[in-house]
């Protein structure tokens, strides 16, 4: 996937970066010496070690190569200092009628990560908060339906 550039918070490159050079310096070398012990089992062509290492060292080079791709198109969108939600700030927010509390740090695409609550910036979600403050009310529309929020805090972090 080549794009020409990629809309990154500064915090994101830099995990990109330990991520590259972890696979590079780590990664690799604990591939290649899990093939050189299949390889010294003999016969290749039954090889389930090696075949899972060789799919192992693909996994890791093309990871290797899209990392690479996207440290090199980046471009560092700086968090602005207003109290409006926009990329690389932290929001804050109740569900309504059910009071359910969300919160949500909104990213580029590329760093968007569910498990750590980052949303990417063109993710439904961030682009109905995008540019609203504390205290407003969202409609946010999704294809399985919408619901308001009110927004609680919107952070620098």
């Amino acid at each position: 996937m080549s794009k020409s550039k990629y809309d990154i918070t500064k915090e994101g490159l830099e995990k990109f970066k330990e991520e590259l050079e972890y696979l590079k310096s780590v990664k690799r070398k604990e591939n290649i010496r899990a093939l050189q012990e299949a390889r010294a089992q003999g016969d290749l062509s039954e090889n389930a070690e090696y075949d899972a290492a060789r799919d192992e060292q693909a996994q890791i080079e093309a990871r290797i190569t899209e990392l690479e791709n996207i440290i090199k198109n980046s471009r560092i969108i700086e968090t602005d200092n207003s109290d409006a939600v926009s990329i690389g700030k932290t929001v804050e927010f109740i569900v309504l009628p059910d009071g359910e509390i969300q919160r949500y740090t909104i990213v580029g695409s590329e760093e968007a990560n569910p498990f750590e609550d980052k949303i990417s910036i063109s993710s439904p979600v961030a682009q109905a908060l995008k540019g609203k403050h504390k205290d407003d009310v969202v409609d946010i529309i999704l294809p399985a339906g919408s619901y308001k929020v009110k927004i609680l805090d919107v952070k620098t972090e």
